[in-house]
């Protein structure tokens, strides 16, 4: 692959799922302000790379960091102390210290500061994708698989972006300093649990099984940061939940976790029937066809059974705002 068509895969997608975002928002910023961000967040990439780099050196003087990585602690270990904090931080720093200077000029509504953070995130993702795509880390990586983490790092900003336009929309800023903090810790553990998750099928069982874990964890995430989404926007958050008697309430959230862990994983059986079915090695094996459509077929069982659940608890909540 030549380097113009790894600029092309790293940069169009983050940019095309930008411009969904900012046509969702009517009061939405220029797109000179937006690509600003952008390219900031896509800076941000390049200093986190460096420093994880460098925390890598320093980790390895002190204790055998690349043995301990090795081993199922060494992996949390090294996701909680170095991967999502520093990633982490200099998103947050990348959104964070241009605003602080724009809003002495400008009165920024809270939608176009969390669009900001989605912009600098989306940027984050681009720079990832060219590091990974150029350098091919961790093996042959493909294009489907840097196609599915292309939200990953807005799902992952979307609590300190909520708590930066809250922190920035107050004229009280002191007010919401601990809301900022909390919610940026918010996405580190969210953000070395996806990684964990993610790491966990190179081990042996049982800790293999966590990777199951992975999508319905992302599900729920990107469920998050559409609520926030229409938070910021004034609109009512969608409501799944609605009854007010506690075993109802109790069966109700039952109802949502199954949704989450069905969806979930029938879009993990999908990446890896798509995955399987790309790579021409496996699509010759015996009953390799067989595979992939059994987990194509398996995933719409499962996709269709999530949805009617969630039209289920949406009509239950139009059933009782209206009757």
């Amino acid at each position: 692959m030549t380097d113009f068509y790894i600029i092309l895969w790293a940069v169009v997608p983050p940019l095309l799922l930008l411009g969904f975002y900012s046509n969702r928002i009517p009061t939405s910023p220029s797109v000179m302000r937006l690509l600003f961000f952008f390219i900031c967040g896509a800076i941000s990439g390049f200093l986190a790379f460096y420093l994880e780099s460098a925390f890598e050196n320093a980790a390895n003087q002190v204790v055998t960091w690349r043995l301990i990585q090795r081993t199922f602690f060494g992996v949390i270990l090294r996701q909680i102390l170095e991967v999502a904090p520093i990633e982490e931080g200099c998103k947050l720093g990348a959104v964070f210290i241009p605003i602080y200077y724009l809003q002495r000029q400008y009165r920024l509504r809270t939608s176009t500061i969390y669009l900001f953070s989605l912009a600098a995130s989306l940027g984050f993702t681009a720079q990832e994708n060219w590091v990974y795509l150029f350098y091919g880390f961790y093996g042959a990586v493909s294009i489907l698989e840097r196609l599915i983490s292309i939200p990953v790092h807005a799902i992952f900003s979307a609590p300190w972006g909520y708590a930066l336009a809250i922190f920035f929309g107050s004229r009280y800023l002191h007010r919401y300093t601990d809301l900022l903090l909390k919610s940026w810790f918010n996405s580190v553990i969210c953000h070395a649990l996806v990684n964990i998750f993610s790491l966990s099928g190179r081990f042996l069982f049982p800790l293999n099984l966590l990777v199951y874990g992975l999508f319905p964890f992302f599900l729920w995430m990107y469920w998050r940061l559409e609520q926030l989404l229409r938070r910021v926007q004034g609109q009512d958050a969608i409501a799944l939940i609605s009854s007010h008697k506690p075993k109802q309430r109790h069966t109700q959230k039952l109802l949502v976790a199954l949704t989450l862990i069905l969806g979930g994983n029938a879009i993990f059986m999908m990446f890896v029937a798509l995955r399987s079915f790309l790579n021409q090695s496996q699509r010759f094996y015996p009953d390799a066809m067989l595979f992939i459509v059994s987990r194509l077929f398996l995933s719409v069982i499962f996709g269709l059974l999530s949805w009617f659940i969630y039209r289920y608890l949406r009509q239950l909540v139009h059933h009782r705002r209206y009757f």
